[in-house]
């Protein structure tokens, strides 16, 4: 008596890659104006690369804008010469 075997269960099901939706918002926002989001949505790129298999270079990308972009700030504030600080008042 031979049977059949039953089909193979289905594939799990994926869940939602959001690998460059959190690299491109660290990268915009690393960029243009706060580098702490830069560098925690940097942080949720990678981790959701290696979670799905993808490249981590946008995450990379967006932690090295956000840091240069606190780098920077903190140069510009320590100096006097940072656009939005008023200390005149």
């Amino acid at each position: 008596m031979t049977t059949a075997y039953p089909p193979p269960p289905p594939p799990p099901a994926r869940g939602r890659d959001r690998t460059t939706l959190w690299g491109v918002l660290g990268i915009v926002l690393g960029l243009i104006c706060c580098g702490i989001l830069g560098v925690i949505f940097g942080y949720l790129s990678i981790r959701d690369a290696r979670r799905y298999g993808q490249s981590p270079v946008l995450g990379y990308l967006a932690i090295a804008f956000g840091v240069i972009n606190i780098i920077g700030s903190a140069i510009l504030r320590s100096t006097g010469n940072y656009p939005f600080w008023n200390n005149n008042d």
